[in-house]
């Protein structure tokens, strides 16, 4: 059997491998795992106050330790029955989108794109495109100017807490802000007429695709969770999706049903593009994706238009938030079970805590973007093999690794966390 193994998935983040077995033409083996050391951050919450889920689940993972922080929030307040403010979930849109334009960004520009433009890495790329990662710095810097103005910090945010915020944006910061997106503007619709000129592979996958669907806006933190054939809420996710390990992975596959599906900036394209702002849809109208569409490598130019999007809605929520002064409120603990679910770089992010009556967690549980791709990404592979056996091993690995990019995985934030099995 001729068998092709990577150790070390490049360009992604975290590590993964995968393992490929052919014997007469045909794929036998494809086994894609993470390889992270296993997180158990489902434990390591258990046993702490209602108020330290977010701080502590933040550390899952630097690229997008907003995220976690908004969804574990949310779950938490869900928990205890708090309803917090309209500025305040205002803010946390707000912080969301500046995060998802980064990651876009860093993704696109500096771990994508080296693949359609023949170079092994955005640094040996720099002397020839060098004006399109300017592009990518400028939207990267924004981004991160909306989450420390916001939250405080770069990464793991410690302004946005249950019950509110520790400590508000000041108004001309905003203000800034608002001015800095609009310069930004420009680079986006860069971005988007440059990744929808690339040439992408032909392929459908077979998988579903699911992400949260709001009626009042392109969902960020609320809405259902849709696909193309099922609908339900939040709170009723245990009965639809699934979660099973794999010996040989650190991350758990998540499964609908029985069935493989996706989600990300494609997935939310497929069920909300009519909610996109007005230049969104127009980019889209110019790109090669036509919904609803199944090619994974879509997920890329779909990215693409959500920065021009994202760029809108933020902008579109500064021009109308005037900040007025809120004291934080400290909720009161009760007993009850929350979830969370919210709209992230990656796909639809799930936290979901039981509390006690005097706010200590008792039990936890995060599914990850990354953990709901694994096994479409995987499949996808199995499918996309047999159209390049006929090539050299070099090139084998050159297309599967593209096709895995196109995701933009996030093996760190996947890896196993189940709670610590003390003997």
């Amino acid at each position: 059997m001729r068998e092709i193994t990577l150790n070390h998935i490049t360009k992604i983040e975290g590590h993964a491998s995968l393992k490929i077995g052919i014997e007469e033409g045909k794929v036998k083996t494809c086994e894609l795992s993470s390889v992270e050391g296993a997180r158990y951050f489902e434990g390591i919450v258990k046993g702490r106050h209602f108020f330290e889920a977010h701080e502590m689940t933040s550390r899952i993972c630097g690229i997008c330790s907003c995220a976690h922080v908004i969804a574990a929030i949310q779950a938490i307040e869900n928990a205890i029955g708090y309803v917090p403010s309209e500025q305040t979930k205002e803010l946390r849109v707000l912080m969301t989108l500046g995060e998802r334009i980064r990651s876009h960004a860093t993704h696109l520009y500096f771990l994508a794109l080296p693949d359609y433009t023949g170079y092994e890495s955005a640094l040996a790329m720099a002397k020839k495109y060098k004006k399109e990662l300017q592009t990518a710095l400028h939207l990267m810097k924004v981004g991160n100017l909306v989450i420390k103005t916001l939250a405080s910090r770069d990464l793991h945010p410690v302004s946005a807490t249950v019950g509110g915020w520790l400590k508000l944006p000041r108004q001309e910061e905003l203000d800034m802000l608002h001015d800095g997106l609009v310069k930004v503007k420009a680079d986006a619709v860069a971005t988007c007429d440059l990744f929808s000129s690339l040439s992408y592979p032909d392929f459908s996958s077979e998988g579903d695709w699911f992400s949260l669907q709001d009626e009042h806006a392109f969902a960020v933190l609320e809405g259902d969770f849709v696909s193309e054939h099922a609908r339900f809420k939040k709170s009723e996710y245990r009965n639809f999706i699934r979660e099973y390990h794999e010996p040989r992975s650190t991350s758990n596959f998540v499964v609908k049903g029985d069935h493989r599906y996706m989600v990300g900036a494609l997935a939310r394209l497929n069920n909300s593009s009519r909610q996109l702002s007005k230049d969104a849809r127009d980019m889209l109208l110019k790109s090669p994706i036509r919904l609803p569409s199944r090619n994974p490598y879509h997920n890329n130019v779909a990215q693409a238009i959500e920065l021009v999007h994202c760029v809108d809605h933020a902008v579109s929520l500064l021009e109308d938030l005037k900040v007025k002064p809120e004291k934080h409120a400290f909720p009161k603990p009760r007993a009850g079970i929350g979830v969370g679910a919210i709209e992230v770089p990656r796909g639809t992010l799930w936290h979901e805590y039981e509390i006690d009556e005097k706010g200590v967690i008792v039990k936890a549980n995060i599914i990850t973007p990354t953990a709901q791709n694994l096994l479409n990404i995987q499949e996808d592979i199995r499918m996309r093999l047999p159209a390049l056996l006929e090539r050299e091993k070099e090139e084998i690995v050159t297309d599967v690794e593209k096709l895995i990019r196109s995701y933009d995985p996030c093996f760190s934030c996947s890896a196993h966390f189940l709670e610590v099995k003390w003997v």
